[in-house]
């Protein structure tokens, strides 16, 4: 008795010239061993793996779950990296020595201001002492939470850069050509003179507020505090002119002065700096 001839069903629907008797166990295709995906029972094929790679439910590091939920919630999560990123580059100053500090602290010299520009932002994020970090980032705390959730987020970390880019120009001002400053207390008194300006439009009592500008700012005077009031001022008053363009524009129409008018204020800021160095050169 002879066999039967085998028919197409026994070849591989990929390679009609292989001949295979293995069916997939999702769709029931015969599939040569190229072509075959072991599976908990038995073995699927291309399309079929490729259809069960698709309709698997998609899963992220815990961590980025974790971080998406807080956003959706609200959570002020700019503030809460500003104050991970500020703890960061504590943690590779502390080891690096002053390696880092010297490539990105702010010294107000016109060689500085002209060549190495960023400085006056760089120097935001460095700190001096893990007393002077845990200062600063508590004050971040307080008011990021309260401005972060009132402006929105983007609109809270563009109102922080500018405050710090004050902040040094306040020094380059104000301050003597051979100091060197770094901190995000420029930023912090901008955002907090951003608070006044924007309370105040809607009739907030501020004296405890006040007295707290006054004392924190009064505290930069003292003989042998080592703190810059320059960079406390300009940052103050940078944050105060960035919340008066955040009142006065807005309305979702007026989106784009908003921009501009921010935008300007940068400007404005880099060329002060830039000729008040120069003046001080020469």
């Amino acid at each position: 008795m002879s066999d039967a001839a085998p028919t197409r069903e026994d070849f591989c629907y990929r390679h009609p010239d292989r001949q295979s008797f293995v069916l997939c166990q999702r769709c029931g295709r015969t599939i040569c061993g190229e072509c075959q995906t072991p599976a908990p029972v038995g073995v699927i094929c291309p399309e079929c793996m490729r259809q069960q790679r698709a309709e698997a439910p998609r899963t992220k590091p815990r961590v980025f779950g974790r971080i998406q939920s807080a956003a959706g919630r609200g959570a002020p999560i700019v503030t809460y990296s500003l104050i991970g990123v500020s703890a960061v580059v504590y943690l590779i100053q502390f080891l690096t020595g002053t390696l880092l500090t010297g490539m990105f602290a702010f010294t107000p010299q016109a060689l500085v201001v002209v060549n190495e520009p960023w400085r006056m932002l760089t120097s935001v994020f460095l700190h001096g002492s893990v007393l002077h970090l845990l200062l600063n980032m508590y004050t971040l705390w307080i008011f990021g939470q309260l401005l972060e959730g009132l402006l929105g987020r983007w609109r809270f970390l563009v109102l922080y850069l500018i405050s710090g880019l004050a902040g040094s120009v306040g020094v380059v001002v104000l301050g003597s050509p051979t100091s060197w400053v770094l901190g995000a207390s420029g930023a912090i008194f901008g955002l907090m003179g951003a608070f006044v300006v924007i309370q105040r439009r809607f009739g907030v009592n501020l004296t405890q507020l006040y007295v707290l500008l006054a004392i924190n700012l009064a505290i930069g005077f003292l003989p042998g505090a080592n703190i810059s009031w320059q960079a406390h001022l300009g940052g103050l008053v940078g944050g105060a002119l960035v919340g008066l363009i955040y009142l006065e524009t807005r309305e979702r129409s007026r989106r784009g002065i908003q921009i501009a008018l921010l935008a300007a204020l940068v400007v404005a800021l880099v060329v002060v700096a830039y000729y008040v160095a120069m003046w001080k050169l020469y």
